[in-house]
C-alpha cells in the first residue's frame, strides 16, 4: 500500500478503469478513487467501456466516466479496479499496457496478479473496501460523494449483506458512510426502485427462457439481442435478472447466457456471449469460469465465449460439479 501511495503522489496524470458491464462495486470503486485523486490535485481520467446501467446513474460524478480514451495521452499511472485480469477492461487493454505503472486493486481470488503494484485481498467484501482502506491510509477526508460511492459498492457486491463475502468490515464501513451523511433509503430507492415497463417485459421473456437440468441442480437463462429489441431495453436492463433463476428450489448453480452486441465474428454461426454463473455456495463457480478464461468469486463469476447457445448449454450441462 505504501508503494502505491508513493506512486500516486508522484503522478500528475492517472487513468482509472474498471471492468466492462460494470456493477456497483466497479463503479463505486472507480468514482471513489477518482474523487480521491481530485483531493490530491492529480488529474484523473475515469474510464469504463460500457454504458452505465440505469440503476447506477444516480451516483455522484458518474457523468465523468468516459467510454473512450486517447492513445496519446501521457498517463504516468493506471489504476485498474475490480478486474481479475487486465483484459476485463475491454478495448483499452492495449493502451493500458503502454502506461509505465499499472496498479491492480481487486478482491477476486482468481486475480492473475497483473501490474507492477498490487493491492489484492480476496477476504475483502468488495474492491471498494480496499479503496476505502487506501483513502484512510492517505488521510484523505471522505466526502459525501465518496461515501455514497463506497456505500453503494459494498451494498451491491454483498447483495445487501446476503452473500457469503459479507464481513464485519462491510457493516463497519457502511455505518461510517451513514455517519458521513449517506441515506440508505435514498440509495435503496435507486438500486431497487421501480422497473420500466420494458424491463418488466424483458424479465418475462427471460423467465420464459429458463431451463432446468434433469437432476434439478442447474438452471439456465438465456438473453438475446432479439429480446432486447422486442422489449425496447438495453443490456444494462438485464442486471439482476439472473437471481430469479438462482432462487429456484433445489438449484445449486445458475447460468445466464447473454448475447453480446458485436454479433458474429469468426464464423457464420458463432457469436460472442457472456455467461454469468451463480451458485448457492456448494459449487465454486469461479473455478469453473477460470477454465473458460474468466473469473470471479466462488459464488458469483463469469466468462465470455464465442460459440452458439446450443453448444454453450451442452457444455454447461456437462460440468461435473452439477452432475
Amino acid at each position: 500500500m505504501k508503494q502505491i501511495i508513493q506512486q500516486l503522489k508522484n503522478s500528475r496524470s492517472v487513468l482509472i478503469a474498471s471492468h466492462i458491464n460494470p456493477d456497483g462495486d466497479a463503479l463505486g470503486s472507480l468514482l471513489a478513487m477518482g474523487l480521491a485523486m481530485d483531493a490530491l490535485n492529480i488529474k484523473a481520467t475515469l474510464y469504463n467501456e460500457s454504458d452505465i446501467p440505469a440503476d447506477y446513474r444516480f451516483l455522484p460524478e458518474v457523468g465523468r466516466i468516459q467510454n473512450q480514451i486517447s492513445r496519446v495521452h501521457p498517463y504516468e499511472t493506471a489504476i485498474i479496479l475490480d478486474c481479475s485480469n487486465l483484459d476485463r477492461i475491454g478495448r483499452a487493454t492495449d493502451i493500458v499496457t503502454q502506461i509505465p505503472m499499472v496498479i491492480n486493486i481487486d478482491h477476486h481470488a482468481t486475480n492473475t496478479q497483473f501490474g507492477e503494484r498490487r493491492l489484492i485481498d480476496d477476504k475483502a467484501c468488495a474492491t471498494v473496501e480496499l479503496v476505502f482502506r487506501l483513502l484512510k491510509e492517505m488521510a484523505i477526508p471522505i466526502s459525501l460523494a465518496m461515501a455514497t460511492s463506497i456505500y453503494t459498492g459494498i451494498v451491491t457486491d454483498t447483495g445487501s449483506f446476503r452473500f457469503s463475502n459479507t464481513n464485519a468490515s462491510a457493516f463497519e464501513i457502511c455505518n461510517e458512510m451513514v455517519q458521513l451523511g449517506v441515506k440508505p433509503i435514498n440509495i435503496a430507492r435507486h438500486l431497487y426502485g421501480p422497473y420500466s415497463l420494458g424491463r418488466i417485459k424483458l424479465l418475462n421473456q427471460a423467465l420464459e427462457s429458463i431451463e432446468i437440468s434433469n437432476n434439478g441442480r442447474l438452471s439456465l437463462m438465456t438473453l438475446t439481442q432479439k429480446m432486447l429489441r422486442e422489449t425496447g431495453t438495453q443490456p444494462e436492463d438485464a442486471d439482476g435478472l439472473i437471481h430469479y433463476a438462482r432462487r429456484i428450489e433445489d438449484v445449486k448453480m445458475t447460468a445466464m447466457i447473454q448475447e453480446q452486441t458485436n454479433g458474429r465474428k469468426h464464423s457464420t454461426t458463432d457469436k460472442k456471449y457472456h455467461v454469468s454463473l451463480r451458485s448457492d455456495g456448494s459449487i465454486d463457480v469461479a473455478a469453473i469460469a477460470a477454465t473458460f478464461g474468466g473469473g470471479g468469486h466462488p459464488s458469483a463469476a463469469g466468462f465470455s465465449i464465442e460459440s452458439t447457445i446450443k453448444k454453450i448449454k451442452e457444455t454447461i450441462k456437462a460440468i461435473p460439479e452439477i452432475n
